[in-house]
């Protein structure tokens, strides 16, 4: 038995992690000497509906498609999309039937995260805004979580794994652990040993609230470790007061004493809401289970050309498809053999041609990709950000 509740990359890559019903699926058309050649599309709604998500587990999706004999065109990883295909395949169905419930999910939860971190980043896109909410999904899918917050547009990541696989480095500073364990009053001791031990490019973040009033602990903080870079403040929604006039009084106090170069980082129960209503008096943010624990899109795959001809189930749009993005942000749906708008341009690209992946992967293109593209489509605009 394995030591996790993990499945292995083997059975993945192998068709194993599939819905029961694909494997008497592939019996049946076996037994009957069939393996059509068709067109499948991935899609969330068949039309547009003026409701922005960020896709993403491109890269996995491709890795996953990898070595069959089919081809694949789908969107760039990091643009925004409201309806239509995001993806399409077309190749004989026995070389991708057993990938369909691992493909959806490699596409479905990542778009989720990204869409989630897009709208925290989209709330204050002059502050400092990290990831921290691996803690709470299922640390085999850490990496994932991570990278799909950054496509989103988040600046940092801290889960030291995740960063491993997808070749970026994790940051973090101090949990209250570390203050506790030198016990109630001896704050300093805490934040001095930090200061002392952690390499000199880790940014000196004190966290200021584990047993005394914020306001207090801060200004000893400011004392005890000389070029002190900011302080934390993690009072959740489930402590007493008022979040922002507790830092609102940090910001003046600090001020008056001569530490304006001395920043605010808040965390606990961050969402864009409260983004945007403590953006202007703190200059960072740590977002949790907004962006970790976001529902996945509603994906769905289904064959919509059969032999050449089209084909698909009631309630689905037929045919093979194409999908356009015009000057104005919008988004266009049509069939693939008939012009699109005049001045739209195809997103549908190249992704696997007959097994071999054709594409590159960059989070930090994607990641200006759906910045681009909010911008364009207006994502996430709140009246408070004019």
């Amino acid at each position: 038995m394995a030591a996790f509740d993990i499945v292995p990359e083997s059975a993945i890559a192998e068709g194993r992690a599939t819905d029961a019903y694909f494997d008497r699926t592939v019996e049946a058309l076996e037994h009957a000497g069939k393996n059509p050649h068709v067109v499948a599309e991935v899609t969330m709604d068949q039309f547009p509906t003026g409701e922005w998500n960020v896709f993403a587990g491109v890269r996995d999706a491709a890795s996953l498609l990898a070595g069959h004999a089919v081809d694949v065109d789908a969107l760039a990883e990091g643009r925004l999309f409201d309806g239509g295909p995001v993806m399409r395949i077309e190749g004989p169905y026995l070389e991708f039937c057993r990938l369909e419930t691992a493909l959806l999910g490699f596409l479905s939860h990542p778009t989720g995260v990204a869409t989630n971190a897009l709208e925290t980043r989209r709330a204050a896109p002059e502050s400092l805004v990290l990831s921290f909410g691996t803690r709470h999904v299922h640390p085999s899918i850490a990496a994932m979580v991570e990278r799909a917050a950054l496509v989103g547009g988040l600046d940092g990541i801290s889960n030291v794994a995740a960063g491993e696989v997808i070749g970026r480095e994790a940051g973090g500073t101090m949990p209250h652990a570390l203050v506790i364990c030198f016990g109630r009053g001896n704050q300093e001791q805490a934040w001095r040993a930090f200061d002392e031990a952690v390499a000199e490019d880790v940014p000196r973040v004190a966290l200021c609230d584990t047993y005394d009033d914020e306001v207090e602990e801060t200004l000893r903080a400011v004392e005890a470790v000389e070029d002190l870079d900011s302080v934390r403040i993690d009072t959740t929604g489930s402590r007493r007061g008022d979040f922002r006039h507790i830092l609102r009084e940090l910001r003046w106090k600090l001020d008056a004493r001569g530490h304006e170069d001395v920043g605010i980082f808040a965390s606990g129960g961050i969402d864009p809401e409260s983004i945007r209503d403590l953006r202007d008096v703190a200059e960072g943010f740590g977002v949790g289970s907004y962006v970790s624990n976001a529902d996945p899109v509603d994906f769905a795959l289904d064959i919509v050309e059969v032999d050449g001809e089209p084909a698909a189930k009631r309630g689905k749009l037929d045919g093979k498809k194409e999908v356009y993005r015009t000057p104005d942000g919008a988004h266009h749906v049509g069939l693939a053999d008939r012009d699109g708008p005049a001045d739209g341009d195809a997103l549908l690209r190249p992704l696997v041609r007959d097994g071999d992946v054709v594409r590159e992967f960059d989070v930090d293109a994607a990641a200006e990709r759906a910045a681009i593209d909010a911008e364009n489509v207006r994502f996430g605009e709140d009246p408070r950000d004019y």
